[in-house]
Parts: structure tokens; sequence; C-alpha cells
């Protein structure tokens, strides 16, 4: 089975940590946040890990080369441009289809107990393009799905606004966990539409909401942290997923 690590990012919610050090190696109970997803990735089976970098990327790469890997780990390396979430798939592309099969991202600044090995097996079970993992967690920005869990649209509570365009919120929607599985002929969409440049990949998806067949993986009792702020580190120990 075969992963990207997004950890590329700036970490500014992680400051000061991150005006010397890559947000990616921001030490969760004295275990950089890098460590804890790979170890989580090989645990579950996977052994082809890509990692994009770009802020502090020398520091990735060291601790990646002096880790004791269990699996086959590549850099995708954005030192000259950081390309956001679906602009670094894009360029990680020749990386992840070294390979043939679908791919697992997971963000690294992610803490759960996700099921990732079922993720990818619902993901090659149902045919998608898409599976993205869901959860009825609190969040103020939802992912909405049709009775079918086709993804139709996205919708940030607090500021009213919704994607893509005419989009009507219904129901409560999901939070996204910044988990899913993506196939080779999704990434080949997406690669002609980044074209190098800048692409968040919820942009990407609710371009294609028509396109693309993208769908839920709801895990009823997911338990998640986004460990890229200060105030969430604490919970992490609370919330045991350490």
């Amino acid at each position: 089975m075969k992963a990207m690590v997004l950890a590329a990012g700036l970490g500014t919610r992680l400051k000061p940590w991150t005006l010397e050090h890559p947000k990616a190696l921001v030490p969760v109970q004295g275990v950089p946040m890098l460590e804890r997803v790979i170890s989580r990735l090989e645990s579950e089976g996977f052994r082809d890990i890509t990692v994009n970098v770009h802020h502090f990327a020398p520091q990735i790469v060291d601790f990646l080369r002096a880790r004791q890997n269990d699996s086959t780990v590549k850099i995708s390396d954005e030192t000259e441009l950081l390309l956001d979430t679906g602009g670094g798939i894009a360029h990680a592309s020749g990386l992840l289809m070294e390979n043939p099969g679908p791919v697992l991202v997971h963000n690294v600044d992610i803490l759960s107990d996700a099921p990732l090995r079922e993720l990818m097996e619902r993901h090659s079970a149902e045919g998608n393009d898409v599976t993205l993992l869901v959860s009825d967690r609190a969040s103020t920005r939802r992912l909405y799905f049709d009775a079918e869990g086709q993804l139709r649209g996205w919708a940030d509570l607090t500021k009213g606004s919704s994607r893509p365009e005419g989009f009507i919120t219904s129901g409560s929607g999901e939070a996204f966990s910044g988990i899913y599985v993506i196939s080779p002929e999704a990434i080949e969409m997406l690669k002609k539409r980044a074209a190098g440049k800048p692409l968040p990949i919820m942009s990407f998806l609710l371009e294609n909401v028509d396109t693309l067949r993208i769908k839920a993986f709801k895990a009823p009792r997911l338990r998640l942290i986004d460990i890229g702020k200060p105030d969430t580190l604490k919970k992490t120990e609370e919330e045991g997923l350490t």
C-alpha cells in the first residue's frame, strides 16, 4: 500500500517553533509529528511512503535518512515553491505512480485512530476516484454528501460561505479528517489542473463533484486531533492518541 504525508507546510500557528524548525518535526510528548504519522502508516501495512518538504526541508530529509524505516520513504522536494495540498500531490505524481494503485494521503499534523487499511480497502471495493474519511466531530467547516454518499459541496458555517457556486447546504454535513485516498486517474487529472502551480485539494474536488466519484467513508467514533496548533498539543495525552 502507498501513502503520501503532506509535510511541507509553514506551520505559522506553531510559532516560535517553526521559526527555526519545520512543522513536521514538532515534538508531541517528545516524538516528532512526522514520526508518529509514519509509524502509524507502517503499522497498518504501508510500505511505499512519499513525504513532501518545503519549510526547513533539510531538517526533514536528515530526520528521514537517520530513521530506521520499515518502508521505502521518498522525498518530494517543494523547496522552490510551496504548492499547497493538491499541487503537492500533483508535483509528487512521478514518485507516487512508480508503483500502481491508489494513494492514501495523510496530513502530517493529524493524529487519529482512523482505520487506514479499511479506508484503502473500501476505496478499492467501491471503485472510487477519491474516498474522504469523515466523522461527525465538531467542526465549523463541513462537507455535504448526497444520499448515495457522493460529495456535493462544502460550507464554512462561521463565514456563511459555501462551494461550489450555487450550492445550498442540506443537513448537518460531515467533518473532514485530512485523510483520504485518491486513485491514479484522479491524480492525473489533478496534475493537469495544477500545472505546476499551488492548488488546494478541496478546490480541485469541489470543481469535480459531477466528474469524479468522490465518496465519504464515515468513522462514527473516530478520535482525531489536529495538532497543528499549540492548544491542541496537550489534548493528545487526554485523548490517548499518542
